[in-house]
């Protein structure tokens, strides 16, 4: 329902890896890449929710929110 909710409102917000996973635990590497990141400094839309917002917060060192 949540996603729904953020589609519905149109909230999105910009994230952007901005530190390499080489070197991070092997469960933070598989965040990183499910949010859809490719390559380092990356920037991405996804949209507002708290399963994006909670993959957010694992992973501070790595991924900053650029705007939203």
């Amino acid at each position: 329902m949540a996603a729904s909710d953020a589609k519905a409102t149109g909230k999105t917000m910009r994230i952007q890896q901005y530190r390499s996973t080489i070197g991070q635990k092997s469960t933070l590497k598989v965040v990183v890449k499910h949010l859809g990141f490719r390559r380092l400094n990356q920037t991405l839309e996804r949209p507002d929710t708290p399963a994006i917002r909670g993959m957010v917060a694992k992973v501070p060192h790595l991924v900053r929110i650029v705007e939203e």
